[in-house]
């Protein structure tokens, strides 16, 4: 049972660490502020869910705090990035010329 526990805990935190290392590759190569903000919220929150499970299933003992941990995680990357990108809109970041909609101009225009 431990060598399933290590073998299943060993896979997700190599699995953390390739979408953590995705969303560095995304914060690199989007165009602008807001695919950035999307990629790196999404892929880190992920990224750190894999790799607290990962860390679960190596040590057992620590499962509920880092359950806590993720569920934490899982309400403050979204409002935090939903901010962070508000607040580029207000300070009127330069968005990519591939953007075609902007929703919350539209909202606020109305």
């Amino acid at each position: 049972m431990d060598s399933v526990l290590g073998l299943l805990g060993g896979l997700f935190l190599i699995a953390g660490a390739a979408f953590l290392l995705l969303g560095g590759l995304g914060l690199v190569r989007m165009p602008d502020v807001f695919n950035r903000i999307q990629a790196g919220t999404k892929a880190t929150t992920l990224g750190t869910l894999f790799g607290l499970a990962g860390a679960a299933c190596l040590q057992p003992d620590w499962a509920l705090k880092l359950m806590l941990i993720g569920l934490f995680i899982l309400f403050t990357n979204p409002i935090s990035s939903q901010v962070l990108a508000r607040a580029a809109h207000r300070s009127h970041a330069e968005k990519s010329a591939l953007t075609a909609v902007d929703r919350l101009e539209d909202d606020q225009g109305a």
